[in-house]
């Protein structure tokens, strides 16, 4: 297997190197707040679809996005309900997926269904690489039904080459996925545990001063 490129995340050139390759569809991983990420632009429909191929991923499951910034949101979704808006200031930046209406102008592969994940991580590097290339549609870096990557050596080892580039920064500071919060019916459940407990999503629900 070749050896993929890998640049640290605080190389001088990282950031404008990968948002050619994002620019052009490429495929990158990345450190985040929990475990390392892989992505694509999610506004190409076919880097999307290679993003599947490379992963295993049934087309059955939605990819998240991640955003750099919340007034990013407007791209993919219609404006964010009351509640919503409430998770995202007490989560975000931080390890909560929220499922959201997704815009129909969207590229259809993202998600099977007419909602999506969005989540704003809070790791300093990846929300400045998501402000130069926008939002990416990216998923845990691991092939589907391995443990997730928790270090760009563990990126390597499970996809060599067959990323444009791996941004090292560091081992991951968690070992575990977000939190991913379905608020697309009248009442917030949890589909995946992580960082983010239901008590402390109740905590936001029930608080009286919201």
């Amino acid at each position: 297997m070749m050896n993929p490129i890998i640049l640290p995340a605080d190389h001088i050139n990282a950031i404008d190197r990968a948002a050619d390759l994002i620019q052009d569809g490429g495929v990158i991983a990345f450190p985040t707040d929990t475990v390392y990420g892989i992505g694509v632009t999610a506004f190409q429909e076919g880097a999307i679809d290679k993003l599947y191929r490379l992963k295993g991923r049934s087309a059955l499951k939605a990819i998240p996005i991640l955003l750099g910034e919340t007034e990013q949101i407007s791209r993919i979704s219609p404006p964010l309900s009351p509640l919503v808006t409430r998770f995202a200031s007490a989560f975000w930046p931080g390890p909560l997926t929220i499922i959201v209406s997704l815009l129909p102008s969207m590229p259809a592969n993202l998600s099977p269904t007419p909602t999506i994940g969005l989540r704003i991580p809070d790791h300093e590097f990846i929300r400045d690489l998501l402000r130069v290339t926008g939002p990416l549609a990216a998923t845990s870096a691991n092939l589907s039904g391995e443990p997730s990557a928790l270090s760009a050596s563990e990126v390597k080892a499970q996809f060599g080459s067959r990323v444009d580039l791996i941004l090292d920064g560091g081992r991951s500071p968690r070992e575990a996925a977000s939190t991913v919060l379905d608020c697309t019916t009248d009442q917030p459940a949890i589909l995946r545990e992580g960082p983010i407990s239901w008590a402390e999503i109740l905590s936001v629900l029930n608080d009286p001063n919201e």
